[in-house]
C-alpha cells in the first residue's frame, strides 16, 4: 500500500523559514521533492518563498523516528495512574485491554494512535507487536492479520512502520505462557520465524523482528530469531534489563547477565537495539558498545513505570547509538523523549550538558530512523526521504529566542503541541496543525480506546 496524503507533482518545493540541517539552523531554505518523495536538493539563502513553494513557518527538522511503540497500550493513559503498584501490577492492567483487542478493533485503534503521531511530528514508528492471536492462542484464519492491521493502520495514518513481530514464547524462565499471553505466543521460534517470513514489506512499512526479553524467549531460541534477522538484514530489537528482576532470574537461571545471554546466541549487534537497557554492568555496557548494538531510550515510559534512569551517556561512549520511543505513551512527544534523556541524567549526575540540543534531535530523527531499518532518513539533504516536520516558533512555549538557538528551543521548550506540518514522501499529512486525513484525531482516540476498554 502507498502512502496516503495528497499526491506531489513531478517536483514540488517547500520553503522553509528555518531549517535544522543536523549541526545549525539555516534560515530561507528551498527543499525539491522529486515524484518518488525524496529530497532532490536544498537551495539555502532564499529569504523569500519562491513562486509556487509551500511555505512552512518555523523550524523545520527531519521527521521524528519513534523507535518503540506499542500501539495497544495508548488505551491504558491516565487509567494506569490511579494508585499506586509496580510495573509487574501496571502489566496486570495491560493484559486486561490486550485481551479485548481483535483485528478490526486493533486498526481502528493504532490509525488514531499513528494519527496522534503525526500530529507530533513522528513520520516513522518501529511498532514492537506481539499481540498475533485470537484470545486462548487460537490462530486467526490469517495468521498475521494483527500484523496487518497496523500496517494498513500506519498507511491510514499516512506515516511509515517497522513492524517489529515479536517472539514471545514464555511467561520466564522454563514457564510456559499464562493465559493472557497465549495469544502472544507462536509455541517455538520455528514456527514463529514460519509466520513471520509470511509478512511483506511495502513502500511504507519494513519488516523486521525482536525478541520480547530474555525472559519470553528461551536460551536455546535465541538463535532462530537472531538467524531470521540476519538472513533479511532486518533490524532486530529486544527489551532488555528494564527490570531488576529480570535480572535476577536471568542469573539465576544461566548464571550471566539478559546481556552476556543474548551475546551468547548472537543476537547483539549493528542490526540489534537494546530497548530500556536500564540495569547494565560495567561488563554490559562494554558488551553493547564493542558489538555497536543500540539503545533505545523512553524516558517518559521508564519514569511512569518507575523503572530508573538507565546509563544512556555511557552506553553512548562505549559505542552505543541511542535512539527514543515513547513506547507505551504516557505522553506521545519525542521532543520531550529528547529533553528528558539529558534532564534525567542531569539529576543523576548534579551536572548539565550530557548532549546538545543537535546531538538529541539526532537521537530522535536520523539514528531512530537507522535503528528502524531506515538509514536513508532523519537528515534534509538530496536523495534522502522526503519526511519532514515543522515547529512553531512562534507559541507561548518558543516564542523569544532568536533564530539560530532553534534546535534548542525545539528540544528544550517546544513540546508535540507546537508541530505545525508533517510531511511525509513529500505529502503534507498534518497542515497547520490539522491531520488531513483522520480529520478528528482526538475523536477517533476516544472512540477507539472505548471498543477496547471492555
Amino acid at each position: 500500500m502507498p502512502l496516503k496524503g495528497d499526491v506531489p507533482p513531478a517536483r514540488k518545493t517547500y520553503w522553509l523559514e528555518h531549517a535544522w540541517l543536523g549541526d545549525r539552523t539555516e534560515p530561507g531554505v528551498a527543499l525539491d521533492v522529486t515524484a518518488d518523495g525524496r529530497v532532490a536538493g536544498l537551495r539555502p539563502e532564499v529569504p523569500t518563498p519562491p513562486p509556487g513553494a509551500e511555505v512552512l513557518r518555523g523550524l523545520t527538522v527531519p521527521g521524528l523516528a519513534n523507535a518503540h511503540s506499542h500501539a495497544f497500550h495508548r488505551a491504558l493513559r491516565s487509567t494506569v495512574q490511579v494508585g499506586s503498584g509496580t510495573f509487574w501490577t501496571w502489566r496486570e492492567v495491560m493484559y486486561g485491554v490486550a485481551q479485548n483487542l481483535t483485528p478490526e478493533n486493533y486498526f481502528t485503534l493504532a490509525r488514531a494512535v499513528y494519527a496522534e503521531m503525526a500530529l507530533a511530528g513522528i513520520t516513522n514508528v518501529g511498532e514492537f507487536h506481539y499481540v498475533h492471536h485470537a484470545p486462548g492462542g487460537a490462530r486467526y484464519a490469517d495468521p498475521n492479520a494483527m500484523g496487518e492491521a497496523l500496517i494498513e493502520a500506519a498507511a491510514a495514518a499516512g506515516i511509515r512502520i517497522t513492524l517489529l513481530d515479536t517472539a514471545y514464547l514464555a511467561a520466564g524462565f522454563g514457564e510456559a505462557p499464562n493465559a493472557h499471553q497465549r495469544r502472544f505466543s507462536d509455541g517455538t521460534a520455528e514456527a514463529w520465524a514460519e509466520r513471520a517470513g509470511a509478512l511483506t514489506p511495502r513502500e511504507h512499512a519494513l519488516i523486521g523482528a525482536a525478541v520480547h526479553s530474555v525472559r519470553a524467549v528461551p536460551a536455546g531460541q535465541l538463535a532462530t530469531v537472531a538467524a531470521w534477522a540476519q538472513e533479511r538484514q532486518a533490524p532486530l530489537h529486544v527489551h532488555l534489563s528494564e527490570q531488576t528482576a529480570e535480572n535476577d532470574a536471568c542469573l539465576a537461571a544461566h548464571g550471566r547477565t539478559p546481556t552476556q545471554l543474548l551475546a551468547d546466541h548472537g543476537v547483539l549487534g549493528p542490526r540489534t537495539t537494546g530497548v530500556h537497557n536500564t540495569h547494565l554492568t560495567d561488563g554490559d555496557i562494554a558488551l553493547l558498545g564493542a558489538t555497536t548494538t543500540g539503545t533505545c531510550m523512553c524516558p517518559t515510559t521508564e519514569r511512569d513505570l518507575a523503572d530508573g534512569i538507565g546509563p544512556a551517556g555511557r552506553l553512548q561512549r562505549a559505542g552505543s547509538p541511542l535512539s527514543l520511543g515513547s513506547d507505551s505513551h504516557a505522553v506521545i512527544d519525542l521532543l520531550e523523549e529528547a529533553r528528558a534523556m539529558e534532564l534525567n541524567e542531569r539529576l543523576r549526575s548534579r551536572t548539565r550538558g550530557h548532549w546538545t540540543a543537535n546531538a538529541l534531535l539526532t537521537a530522535a530523527t536520523a539514528d531512530g530512523h537507522a535503528s528502524l531499518g531506515r538509514p536513508d532518513a532523519g537528515r534534509l539533504e538530496a536523495g534522502a526521504l522526503a519526511d519532514f516536520t515543522t515547529i512553531a516558533l512562534d507559541t507561548v512555549r518558543t516564542a523569544g529566542p532568536v533564530a539560530r538557538l532553534g534546535a534548542e528551543t525545539a528540544v528544550f521548550a517546544a513540546s508535540a503541541a507546537d508541530v505545525r506540518h508533517t510531511v511525509v514522501g513529500g505529502r503534507h499529512v498534518v497542515r497547520d496543525g490539522v491531520h488531513t486525513l483522520v480529520g478528528d484525531v482526538a475523536a477517533a482516540l476516544a472512540e477507539a480506546i472505548a471498543a477496547v476498554r471492555g
